[in-house]
Formats: C-alpha cells, sequence, structure tokens
C-alpha cells in the first residue's frame, strides 16, 4: 500500500497466513516441476486481494520467477487487450517490450494469431526462468484479456508459468470462465479470502497506530466487519485526528470526505478529474480536465500522493484502491459527473486517441439524441469489431438506443447494429433488430440496404430459403444502389445453391458475378463466387468448382481453404499441398479453424489418420475459443470414422454423441445427412443391419446433391449394407449415382475408381472390381484403394481364386495398416480362412494406450523437438504445421506418457535407449 506508510503495507497481510502457504506451495509447484499453474484470489472489495497478490509476487521473484503484475480498470474494459497489456509490459523486464507490444496490437483484428504470439512471448521466457503473470481486478478486464487469458494457462500448461488472478466473488464472471478453461489441464487453487478475524484487526490495529489497542478503538473497528481496508483506512483518520473521537469517520465515504476537506480545493478538484477518468489516468489528461497546465497541477499531484490516496509509478497515477476512487467519484453530484464524461471524451479524441479509449465516458455521459456520441459509437465499433465482436456489437445497440428516432441516420446505425450482431452470433437480435427497422418503412434504398445486411444473418442461421424469398422482394422493388443490387443477386444465388434447381442456381450466380465485376464491388463479387463454388460442387462439376473457388481466394484469400479442398476433390493433393505450405509460412493467416479443416481433409485423404484426427481436434477447439462452429459436426463424424477404422469403439461412440450434440446447434440438410450416414455406420459394427439401411435411405432423402457429396469416398460401405440388408434397389440407386458423378469428373481417378468399384460389387463382378483397382492406381487415396482391394479379394475368394484372392486381401490388409486402420486391417479375412474371419497379425499391430509405444509418428517427432528445446513455433516451423497443430500434438504426448511439463519430457526421451 505505498503511499501510506510501510506498516500498512504489512499489515494487510495480517491473518492470511494459511492463505499464503497455499500460494507458496503453488509457487514452489511451478518451480520445482516446471509445469504450469493457476491460483484465483477471490474476495469482497477491501478485503486484501491486491495485497495477497502483490506478496505472492514479491515471493515468485525472489524465487527466481520473471514476473508481470497487472491491473484491469472498469472504466476501460471495452479497449481490447488493455488489461493483459499492463501485465506484459510491466516490470524490469517486461514480457513485451513496447515496441513488441506495437507490433502485437496492430494484429489483434486475428485473436488467435494474437494469443499463440502472446504464448510465444511467455514461453520464450519461461524457458530461461520461471515466470509468474498477475492480474488484479479481473472481474473488469476487456473481452479480449478474457479470452486470452482462457486459452494460455492451458496453452502453456507445459511451461513454468504461474497465472495468478483477483477477483470479486462473481458466478459465471470473467473469474469462473478462466478456471473453467484451465481445470483439468493444469493444476488450480481458488483461494477465498473472508473477514479478519477479531486477534488479526487488532494486530492490524497495532501495526497502524503503534500502541496498544483500547476498547474505543477496538469498537470503532467492529464497523469494518474484519474488511481490512476498511479498517486501515478508519485507523488512518484516527492517526491523523489525535485522541478527538468526533474526528473519526465512521464509514469509508464519510471518512475520504473527512480527509478530502483538508486538502486545498486545486487537489480536490484534481482527484475528482482523475476519478472520472478511472483508477488508472495520466496525469495530463487530468490536467486537461481541469482546465489547467500540469505545470500549476504539480503541488495537487504532490499533495494527494502524500495524503495516501494517489501512487505514481512514473507513467500512471492510481489510485490507491478503488475503493477510494469510488468514494472520491461518488461525492460528485451525478448530473455533474455526466458533464464530466463527456468532457473527458471529448478531451480525449482532441487528444488524438482512439475513439474506444473515449467510449467509457461517452457510455456514462451520453444523452439520447447525442449523434456526437453516436458517431463515437460508430468508430471504436468498426474497430474492435474484427477481434471482439461481442463488446462492437454491444456498442452499437447502444448507439441504436442514443440515435434519433428518425432519419437517415437511424437505419444507417441500424444496418452496422445488424452486422455487429451477425459477427458477434448474435442472429436472433439482429434478426429482430433489422425486422424492427424494416417495419419502419425506410427509404427503398435503405430498404434494400437493410436486407443485404441481413443476408449474411438468415445464411448463418440456415434460413436459406428465407434469405431467397427477401433478396428477391428486394430486388423486386428496386431503389437500392448498383452495389447493393449486385450483393442482393449474389445472396439470390448462394440461397438458391440449397436449392434442387441447380440449372436456375447457375444461371443466377453467374449473372450475379456479372454484376458485381461491373460495378467494381468486392463484397457482392465473393458472394457471387461463393455461391457459385457451391453450385458447382452440389452439382458434382469438381473442375468447374475448383476454378470458382481459386478465383475467390484470389479476390478474398480468407477463402484459400476451399481452394484447397476444390484441389483434393480434383485429387490434385500436391497443389493443395503447396497452398497449405504456402498459409503455413504466412503471418496471421486468417480463418485458421478453416485451414485445419482442409489440412485435416488433406491428411486423411493420403490415408495419415493420426494426423488428420490431430488437424479435427485442434479445428473444433478453435472453434470453440472463437465461438463460430462451422464444420463441428462433420469434424466429429469423420474422427468417429477415423476410430472405427483404427479399432477404439469407445472413442466412436463418443464422437457419435458429440456429432449428435452439434447436429442440435447446426441441424443444416449436410450435417443431417452425415449424422445420418454415421448412424448407419455404427449400426453395421454393432450387427444391426435393419437399422443401417434405414439411416443410409434417410441419407438418400436428404437431397440428391447430399447424397454423393456425402458419400462420395464413402459409396462402397452403403452399398455393402444396403446389400447386407437385402435392399438391392437401394444399392443399385447408389451405384448409380457413383457412376453420374465419375461421368461429370472423367479426370479425376478416384472418381472413376469408386464408380467401378460400386458397379462390381452390386453386380457380384470380379472383373469390374478388378478394373476399380487399377483405375484407383492412380487414386492418391489409398484408404479407397484398400477397400477396393479387400472387395475384390472377397469377389475372388467367392469365385474359388484363392492365389489370386490371397494377393488382393493381402494389399488390402497392408494398405489399412499403413494408414493405422488396424481394425478395417484385421476384418480383411485370409485367402486360407472363411470371410469374416479377421487377421490376428494385423489386429495386433494396435499401438499400445499408455507409453512411449502409444505415440503415433507425429507425435514422436513433437516430442523429439520440444524434449530438445524446441517451443512450439520452431517446432511447428520445422515440421511445417500451424503451432495449434503442435500444442494439440503435445498435449495428447503428455496424456500418453502421464507428465506434465517440458522438463519431465526432456529426461524421459534423454532416458530412451535411441535417445
Amino acid at each position: 500500500m505505498a503511499g501510506s506508510g510501510g506498516p500498512l503495507s504489512r499489515g494487510g497481510l495480517r491473518g492470511r497466513e494459511a492463505e499464503l502457504e497455499r500460494l507458496q506451495a503453488l509457487i514452489t509447484s511451478v518451480a520445482r516441476t516446471g509445469s504450469g499453474g493457476l491460483a484465483l484470489i477471490q474476495g469482497e472489495p477491501g478485503i486484501g486481494k491486491t495485497t495477497l497478490l502483490a506478496e505472492a509476487a514479491a515471493r515468485a521473484r525472489a524465487a527466481g520467477f520473471s514476473v508481470g503484475v497487472g491491473r484491469a480498470d472498469e472504466l476501460h474494459h471495452v479497449v481490447p487487450l488493455s488489461s493483459l497489456a499492463t501485465a506484459v509490459r510491466h516490470g524490469e523486464r517486461p514480457l513485451l517490450s513496447d515496441d513488441a507490444f506495437a507490433d502485437l496490437a496492430r494484429h489483434h483484428d486475428q485473436r488467435i494469431w494474437l494469443v499463440e504470439r502472446l504464448a510465444e512471448a511467455v514461453e520464450a521466457r519461461a524457458g530461461g526462468v520461471p515466470v509468474l503473470v498477475g492480474l488484479d481486478d479481473v472481474q473488469w478486464a476487456d473481452a479480449l484479456s478474457r479470452f486470452a487469458l482462457q486459452q494460455l494457462p492451458t496453452r502453456l500448461r507445459s511451461s513454468p508459468v504461474l497465472w495468478a488472478l483477483t477477483s470479486r466473488p462473481e458466478p459465471s464472471g470473467p473469474a469462473e470462465e478462466i478456471v473453467t478453461a484451465a481445470t483439468g489441464g493444469l493444476p488450480t487453487v481458488t483461494v477465498t479470502l473472508g473477514p479478519l478475524s477479531g486477534a488479526a484487526i487488532g494486530q492490524l490495529a497495532g501495526d497502524t497506530l503503534g500502541a496498544a489497542v483500547d476498547g474505543r478503538v477496538r469498537e470503532l473497528l467492529d464497523g469494518a466487519g474484519g474488511n481490512p481496508f476498511l479498517a486501515v483506512e478508519m485507523l488512518v483518520g484516527l492517526r491523523g485526528a489525535g485522541s478527538s473521537p468526533e474526528a473519526v469517520p465512521p464509514g469509508l465515504v464519510v471518512g475520504v470526505r473527512g480527509r478530502l476537506r483538508s486538502l486545498r480545493p486545486d487537489t480536490l478538484r484534481f482527484l475528482r478529474m482523475g476519478a472520472v477518468l478511472g483508477r488508472c489516468f495520466g496525469f495530463e489528461d487530468a490536467a486537461a480536465l481541469c482546465g489547467r497546465s500540469g505545470a500549476d497541477l504539480v503541488p495537487a499531484l504532490e499533495e494527494a500522493v502524500r495524503a495516501g490516496l494517489l501512487d505514481d509509478d512514473g507513467d500512471r497515477l492510481v489510485f490507491r484502491h478503488d475503493l477510494l476512487r469510488q468514494a472520491v467519484y461518488a461525492d460528485i453530484p451525478p448530473s455533474a459527473r455526466k458533464a464530466l464524461h463527456r468532457e473527458a471524451a471529448r478531451g480525449l479524441v482532441a487528444a488524438g486517441r482512439q475513439p474506444i479509449d473515449a467510449v467509457p465516458h461517452v457510455l456514462r455521459g451520453s444523452l439520447p439524441g447525442d449523434e456526437e456520441a453516436v458517431a463515437l459509437l460508430r468508430r471504436a465499433a468498426e474497430d474492435v469489431l474484427p477481434v471482439t465482436p461481442g463488446p462492437a456489437a454491444d456498442l452499437m445497440t447502444r448507439a441504436l438506443d442514443l440515435v434519433p428516432s428518425a432519419g437517415p441516420l437511424r437505419f444507417a446505425v441500424g444496418e452496422q447494429a445488424v452486422l455487429c450482431l451477425t459477427r458477434a452470433g448474435r442472429n436472433r437480435e439482429a434478426l429482430s433488430t433489422g425486422d424492427r427497422l424494416l417495419a419502419e418503412r425506410p427509404p427503398l434504398a435503405t430498404f434494400g440496404r437493410l436486407q443485404a445486411a441481413l443476408g449474411g444473418t438468415l445464411w448463418t442461421m440456415d434460413l436459406a430459403d428465407e434469405l431467397r424469398r427477401r433478396a428477391e422482394a428486394a430486388l423486386a422493388v428496386g431503389g437500392s444502389a448498383p452495389e447493393v443490387r449486385a450483393r442482393l443477386a449474389a445472396q439470390r444465388a448462394l440461397a438458391l445453391s440449397r436449392g434442387s434447381d441447380l440449372v436456375a442456381a447457375r444461371e443466377a450466380g453467374e449473372a450475379a458475378l456479372g454484376d458485381a465485376t461491373a460495378v467494381g464491388d468486392r463484397e457482392a463479387q465473393v458472394l457471387a463466387l461463393s455461391g457459385l463454388g457451391e453450385i458447382a460442387l452440389n452439382a458434382g462439376e469438381n473442375a468447374v468448382a475448383l476454378e470458382r473457388f481459386a478465383a475467390l481466394s484470389a479476390v478474398d484469400s480468407a477463402f484459400l481453404p476451399e481452394e484447397v479442398v476444390a484441389h483434393l476433390h480434383m485429387d490434385d493433393f500436391a497443389s493443395g499441398e503447396r497452398l497449405l505450405l504456402r498459409a503455413a509460412d504466412g503471418d496471421g493467416a486468417t480463418r485458421q479453424a478453416m485451414l485445419l479443416w482442409a489440412q485435416g481433409q488433406h491428411d486423411l485423404g493420403i490415408g495419415r489418420l493420426d494426423d488428420a484426427d490431430a488437424g479435427f481436434v485442434t479445428m473444433e477447439r478453435l472453434e470453440d475459443e472463437v465461438r463460430v462452429p462451422v464444420q463441428q459436426v462433420n469434424g466429429r463424424v469423420i474422427r468417429s470414422r477415423i476410430a472405427l477404422l483404427c479399432g477404439d469403439r469407445e472413442a466412436a461412440r463418443e464422437h457419435l454423441v458429440a456429432a449428435r450434440e452439434r447436429l442440435a446447434v447446426k441441424p443444416n440438410p449436410g450435417n443431417t445427412a452425415a449424422v445420418r450416414f454415421l448412424e448407419a455406420v455404427h449400426a453395421e459394427a454393432d450387427g444391426d443391419t435393419g437399422l443401417a439401411v434405414d439411416r443410409i435411405r434417410r441419407v438418400q432423402r436428404e437431397g440428391s446433391f447430399m447424397r454423393w457429396r456425402l458419400l462420395r469416398d464413402w459409396v462402397d460401405s452403403a452399398i455393402r449394407m444396403s446389400l447386407r440388408g437385402g435392399e438391392r434397389e437401394l444399392a443399385e440407386d447408389l451405384a448409380t449415382q457413383a457412376e453420374a458423378h465419375a461421368a461429370r469428373n472423367p479426370a479425376v481417378p478416384t472418381a472413376t475408381g469408386i464408380a467401378a468399384h460400386a458397379r462390381g460389387l452390386v453386380n457380384g463382378d470380379p472383373a469390374l472390381l478388378e478394373h476399380s483397382v487399377e483405375l484407383l492406381g492412380a487414386s492418391p487415396r489409398p484408404l479407397v484403394r484398400a477397400a477396393a482391394y479387400a472387395d475384390l479379394g472377397q469377389a475372388l475368394l467367392t469365385a474359388g481364386h484363392a492365389e489370386r484372392a490371397a494377393a488382393a486381401l493381402a494389399r488390402a490388409r497392408e494398405t489399412f495398416a499403413g494408414s493405422g486402420a488396424h481394425a478395417a486391417a484385421a476384418r480383411v479375412p485370409r485367402a486360407r480362412e472363411g470371410a469374416g474371419t479377421g487377421s490376428r497379425g494385423a489386429a495386433a499391430a494396435r499401438r499400445p494406450v499408455q507409453g512411449w509405444g502409444a505415440l503415433t509418428a507425429s507425435e514422436r517427432k513433437v516430442a523429439g523437438l520440444i524434449a530438445r528445446g524446441h517451443t512450439n513455433r520452431s517446432a511447428a516451423e520445422v515440421l511445417v504445421v500451424s503451432p495449434h497443430t503442435v500444442n494439440t500434438h503435445l498435449t495428447s504426448v503428455f496424456r500418453k506418457l502421464s507428465i506434465s511439463s517440458r522438463v519431465q519430457l526432456a529426461n524421459l526421451v534423454a532416458a530412451l535407449p535411441d535417445g
């Protein structure tokens, strides 16, 4: 408690010996094990959280830790990364220099990239010494800092990093979210501070007064309720007032008023202006709000520091406790507060500060009809939308509340609010906001703009028919600007891509692209190319889809994942890999979850099942972090199939349950078809052929293009289920659609080979199956080849060609096993065995669950690099993958090896025979 004398600083620890021991144990554990930990100190205001955090930081520093401690500010909770910045830039040797932080801030629109860079900075420091990162008053942390704190402790759990946070008790608040995210990933300790005992309060009084405490003082201190800060404030008042009981304030606000009365008027005004600016504020900002020069107010600053009300760290002024600031602030008349906040906002903008810095004052001081405040809120929302869409949406809904009830400004603000709400995932609120504005009968040009803004909302909500209807209505009434008409036309084409008439959809898309190109509207071009790409995929025209998605990626590089997947559909894995490598070399690539989806599809296609599974795990985690669940259903469906191929039935069932849960959140036709197919696969594995056939029929009913989009590589499984269930007509239908797809893609070996495979299964024709194997020899997909070899071997075995059957079956087992599909390999019979008899040898090749032998090839590579001192970033560069994928592999390594730190991993690897 700087500024109020040494005894008070130590006194804040009275009665906290047990809590200190728990924190000390965690500090010692982090230093000894080399793994992370998290401590949350919580309690009411003034209970001693800050003092305990400071003592923990001091002890960690004495133990050799690199320490950075910061504080969140209630008034600046909307400024992205402002809270965590105070910690990572703190201390004699900050975790991030000013230049490094400035570079980081320039990329604040890429949340995942930013968190990874923060992790790398902390990880690099922790490679030499243990690190403590502390944040006081985390309940006021800004959204981006909260996001980072939910990811970083787990991300860095294998490094000696201790996260120490303080918070007021707040169920489901930021602190609870952070602890919940870390629980299970690293040791967490929650220290709840209650009122001090009477004995501790008595010791505190003795520390402060330097004399024995009489009955009158003890009676007075009962009013503090065991709160050390309130007790100290009362004691300071008593110490300054001598023995006169009348001078002793009965409570904090009254006590602060008593102390303020002794200050000069200039000092009092200076403190009040500071209280308006926040707990931490700049001297020049307060001077400007006072309307005085800094030189004139130096005496006021000195007196405020002497009085123990402010601390001066050389850069910023800080109220010694937020309760002090609140007490000073409460003494300002409410109407004056609003006026001062408006004045503060203007002053900050005039001084060249960012709009977001003025927003806290706008929110507290604005009045209905204040167009200046609305303009600031709009600018601030635009700035923070890419990184923190939730707060941006809040700012825009507030702006909409302030804007005058009629006129063009209301509709312009409403349009921006709809866009921000949609980006924040608050789609129903966006739709109701837009519809409310449309009900106010805006001019035709505005009507079109609002409908175009709602287009993204409706598409995200999977309301394609409603999107088409609204776009057509807006185009029909006319009056829209050319670029808005182009966007509406492109949205209509995108909506038509989900319908049955793909010819009409393609015509609409081509016309929309022509309009977009003519007016030069980039947003309309992106929408039109997206629609045309989807239409081509749904029509089964892989070459056309590649052409469209390549053009889309050229217009907007964020759509590179779609181009990668389009190359894979053409069996052009070399080009897909080249694009993935280019993305990995890029700095801060956008849509990283979708890139991981594309990488997972690539790895799955070439039979790297372990890597594919790790990629989909990472993709889901990133989608969870940004709360944009795009591919989670499909990811779980694929992971369940991978688990079945590898023989992990329990994990396969868990993924099925998870896929169903995610389907309930996003029940579009594609997701529904995928889950129904997975249910069929599980039913077949459980021996329930009737249920399997029923689910395949449901897939067929989802729509013609959904069938083959889902089954293009898995149609053989569906045909086998149908034939086993005696449903030859269904099997015939499936084979016909595979042949139609091959006819549309004659240059794609996988498509032509699967068509021959499908027809060979239905006809029971070994010659056709042999032809399919020949065609698939040019396919880069080993699992597709293995399935064709297995069916060829079965057919040859049935036909009595034992020697040829043995060769085909051996190729099937070898190819399945080479991809890690050991359960699939085990199900392939040997020529001398009957159909349905598995191979014990293949089953025996399965990896163990725990220990070094349980690691996949990629996990061993990661383990070796990390054991040799690589960071996640440098290991990722060596392996040419993303740091997120390295983190996923490392998590699996630690789980399988039952370790928790990089130090333990290095020791284990060194002890291996070839270590």
